[in-house]
C-alpha cells in the first residue's frame, strides 16, 4: 500500500502495488509490479487475498490510518508489515532539533509506532538504525550528509518539504543557518561523533504482525 513509483517492491515474488495518486502511478517504470489506483482505507481486493501486505513510510499519509490498517488486515490476515518512526526520537534529531524544530508541531497528527503496533495483534516493534551510505531519499537519510539537505532537488523528494505543509519563510531560514554552519565548520565540530559513525537510530520502526 502506497507503492508510489515502486521503490521498495520486492522482484523475486509476485507483487500487487496499490496507489493512490495518478501521479506517482505515471512515474513507475514499465517492469514494475501491476498498480492498482485506490486508497489504503478501500482496498478492492476479497478478504485473505494475499500471504503479505506491506505500508512503507505511508500510514501518515493517510486520512485514517486505522481504517487504513484494518484493511490491511482484513486482506491479508497472515503477515503485515509497516515501516514508520517514533516521532520522539525524530524530534531529538539534529536537522530538527537544531534547524526546522517547528516540524515536530505536526507530530500529533500522525500515528506512533506503538499505537501503529497496538493496531495489529500480535506484532512487535523492530528499531531500523539508517546506514551512513543509504540510497533511500527519506527525510532523515542525509544525517551523515547534511549538505544534501541543501539541495532543492533532494528536497523535493522527501514529503515533509514536497507536500507544501511547511512555512517556506521558516525553511528557508533553518537551511541558511545550516549552510552557515558548513561553512563555518560548526556543524562538523558539533557532530564529530556522527562523521565517526556507519550508522545512526533516527527513530525509523518497523511494525511486523503475523507469522
Amino acid at each position: 500500500m502506497g507503492a508510489g513509483a515502486g521503490s521498495y517492491e520486492p522482484v523475486d515474488r509476485p507483487v500487487v502495488a496499490v496507489e493512490p495518486s495518478a501521479v506517482m502511478i505515471a512515474q513507475r517504470p514499465g517492469d514494475a509490479a501491476p498498480c492498482v489506483q485506490a486508497a489504503a482505507e478501500h482496498l478492492p481486493f476479497a478478504d485473505g487475498a494475499f500471504d503479505a501486505a506491506t505500508a512503507l513510510l505511508t500510514v501518515h499519509h493517510w486520512s485514517d490510518w486505522r481504517a487504513g490498517l484494518d484493511e490491511l488486515i482484513r486482506v491479508a490476515p497472515r503477515r503485515q508489515l509497516v515501516f514508520t518512526w517514533a516521532a520522539d526520537a525524530q524530534s531529538h534529531y539534529w536537522f530538527i532539533d537544531e534547524y526546522l524544530p517547528f516540524v515536530t508541531e505536526f507530530d500529533d497528527a500522525y500515528p506512533t509506532a506503538p499505537e501503529i503496533a497496538a493496531a495489529l495483534p500480535g506484532s512487535r516493534i523492530i528499531g531500523l538504525p539508517v546506514p551512513a551510505d543509504c540510497s533511500d531519499g527519506f527525510f532523515a537519510a542525509y544525517w551523515k550528509r547534511p549538505e544534501a539537505y541543501l539541495d532543492p532537488g533532494v528536497r523535493a523528494t522527501i514529503s515533509t518539504f514536497a507536500l507544501g505543509i511547511l512555512d517556506a519563510g521558516r525553511v528557508d531560514d533553518g537551511l541558511a543557518r545550516l549552510a552557515a554552519d558548513l561553512d563555518s565548520g560548526a556543524w562538523q565540530e558539533r557532530h564529530a561523533d556522527l562523521l565517526e559513525a556507519d550508522e545512526l537510530d533516527v527513530g525509523y520502526r518497523l511494525v511486523v504482525a503475523g507469522a
